[in-house]
């Protein structure tokens, strides 16, 4: 599988688009159509997946499904487990924190986990929204806590980071 990261919007928030052989799979459509476009290429979507309903995640979701006739994925039609879309194979993780919808996405043969808005390089995000809980993100940071070390984390914006440099972080979210 490719992950290539797109960053969209006024918040640059990546989107990314996975592939396996022609066909893609895509995260969060934030903005930017055009250049989700341009990623795409060639490659034939099968699904989008958004990880949490925020605007700046959802920005071209609309123009994404219209232009390619494909379905969203998300926390209310994603069972948390193992999940399959076309040749994707992913376990769906309830991360709720930041938004109670927020979903993170793990596939265990790359051993890479795209978790939006919940964990980001060098912090977590925001809970001081009205459908937010640091008691949820508190739960949320202890089931991650369970993943593989050498996990690459793939956020909702900025660069991607593993699990193994965000542990004394997150122990120390967990502490407060």
């Amino acid at each position: 599988m490719t992950i290539d990261r797109v960053v969209v919007g006024t918040l640059d928030t990546n989107c990314y688009i996975l592939k396996i052989d022609d066909k893609c799979l895509v995260i969060d459509p934030g903005d930017d159509f055009d250049k989700i476009k341009m990623a795409i290429g060639d490659s034939k979507p099968v699904g989008i997946i958004v990880t949490h309903s925020h605007f700046d995640h959802t920005g071209a979701l609309n123009d994404v499904k219209r232009y390619y006739k494909i379905k969203e994925f998300n926390y209310y039609n994603l069972k948390e487990g193992m999940n399959k879309i076309a040749s994707f194979n992913f376990e769906v993780i309830y991360t709720p924190g930041h938004k109670k919808d927020l979903i993170s996405i793990f596939f265990k043969e790359e051993c890479a986990l795209f978790c939006g808005d919940f964990i980001f390089n060098g912090s977590i995000g925001r809970y001081d929204f009205s459908d937010s809980s640091f008691i949820d993100m508190k739960k949320s940071i202890k089931k991650i806590l369970s993943y593989p070390q050498d996990m690459i984390i793939f956020p909702g914006h900025g660069p991607k980071t593993d699990l193994k440099s965000e542990l004394e972080m997150l122990i120390y979210y967990l502490n407060l």
